[in-house]
């Protein structure tokens, strides 16, 4: 029996969008207001982001339409 790995990124987008369907962030607001969220673990969270071309500008919408967190 093989153990799939879920991928960081995986894992902080269903963190992100527990978030929004509880109301406390919008799909409408930029990823930076997430670091409010995340504290300490932000500069893991942000260099993440920008390895995968996000900025932190980006609207919450973009990281949750990400399908698959390909590192080719």
């Amino acid at each position: 029996m093989t153990q799939q790995v879920i991928h960081p990124m995986v894992k902080m987008q269903r963190q992100v969008r527990s978030l929004v369907d509880s109301n406390l962030i919008k799909p409408s607001d930029r990823l930076w207001k997430i670091a409010l969220l995340y504290g300490d673990e932000w500069a893991y969270w942000k260099k993440e982001l920008l390895e995968f071309g996000f900025t932190t500008q980006d609207p919450i919408s973009e990281l949750l339409a990400v399908e698959a967190w390909d590192e080719d």
